[in-house]
């Protein structure tokens, strides 16, 4: 991936000074359409008085759920509401909402180090302090699913080859052909990230991300490809790891898509392999326990082997 050195700050200090002396700290960015009392869950699991949290609830939701996450939030002097905004499936408002809320959150406040973007039904899989310990040792690298489209995933080249009309409730059946950005190649990964202050800089004030704005708003499930496709055709010199460090397990939904796997108990070793930091989804309408069960982990630190992983990762460039 793009690379550059490893922040001089940081470079030369064992990880017990880093966490000592420059603990990083994280703005969140919730997505929440329905089941408020899941969302309360994730929120007491990710909740830190050194954070900042940015809620956006969807348009369409009804005034009773608006009403109970307003009242939930009250006590908390660093959670803010943005403007409600109308949020399609495949639209590129869901970039919208996502640029919207970088734009809100650097707005808002001068301090925090990380954007992490989450949907309400999503839960970590270790504390706050893992998490925050994790991105201070790896301090500087942005963290996203990100693959050549046309070499990985041929089949959903339709998305961007295609002009696509977003509707009020829906993306439009009818599409015309167009030809594809010049002198651009074509990324894709999926829609959940933890980005640098930097990066979310870069893509909130940078000109050179206009023109990307301009096409991918006629495209077809633009959050899964915008924000890689920017990143690696400007002059963006950030450090990306391909690793969005989710646990997701998708599962067919009709003939064009797949859907997030709704966790049970089942899935209780599946998600305690590996070293995601979070997973989605969750409905206790489904299964109420298997979060319960997940706590016990929590405070289990991360495999030392991690970091051979992203310092393997750091020695690579996609060309």
């Amino acid at each position: 991936m793009k690379k550059n050195g490893y922040p001089k700050s940081l470079q030369d200090k064992p990880s017990a000074e880093i966490a000592l002396s420059a603990v990083v700290s994280i703005a969140y960015f919730i997505l929440v359409h329905r089941l408020p009392n899941q969302f309360k869950r994730l929120f007491n699991g990710i909740y830190s008085a050194d954070n900042i949290y940015l809620i956006h609830i969807d348009k369409k939701a009804n005034k009773a759920l608006n009403d109970d996450i307003l009242m939930f939030i009250l006590p908390f002097p660093n959670v803010y509401i943005m403007e409600s905004e109308n949020v399609v499936w495949g639209g590129y408002s869901m970039v919208q909402a996502e640029l919207d809320g970088i734009k809100y959150l650097l707005d808002k406040n001068s301090k925090w180090d990380y954007f992490i973007n989450l949907s309400g039904q999503d839960y970590p899989l270790k504390s706050q302090e893992i998490i925050r310990e994790f991105l201070t040792e790896n301090n500087g690298k942005s963290y996203l699913k990100i693959a050549d489209q046309a070499v990985t995933r041929p089949e959903t080249m339709n998305r961007i080859e295609n002009r696509f009309e977003e509707l009020e409730d829906r993306i439009s059946n009818v599409f015309l052909k167009r030809n594809y950005m010049k002198n651009v190649i074509p990324y894709i990964g999926g829609q959940w990230m933890m980005l640098t202050r930097t990066c979310c800089e870069f893509i909130s004030t940078s000109s050179e991300v206009k023109k990307f704005e301009s096409f991918y708003r006629n495209t077809l499930i633009a959050d899964e490809s915008f924000f890689q496709t920017v990143l690696m055709n400007t002059s963006f010199n950030g450090i990306l790891i391909d690793d969005d460090k989710r646990a997701i397990i998708w599962i067919p939904d009709g003939d064009i898509k797949l859907r997030p796997k709704t966790f049970t108990n089942d899935d209780y070793d599946f998600l305690n392999q590996g070293d995601n930091l979070f997973a989605r989804k969750f409905d206790d309408n489904v299964d109420n326990t298997i979060i319960d069960r997940l706590k016990s982990h929590f405070n289990v630190v991360l495999s030392k082997a991690e970091n051979l992983i992203h310092s393997e990762a750091l020695s690579r460039s996609v060309q």
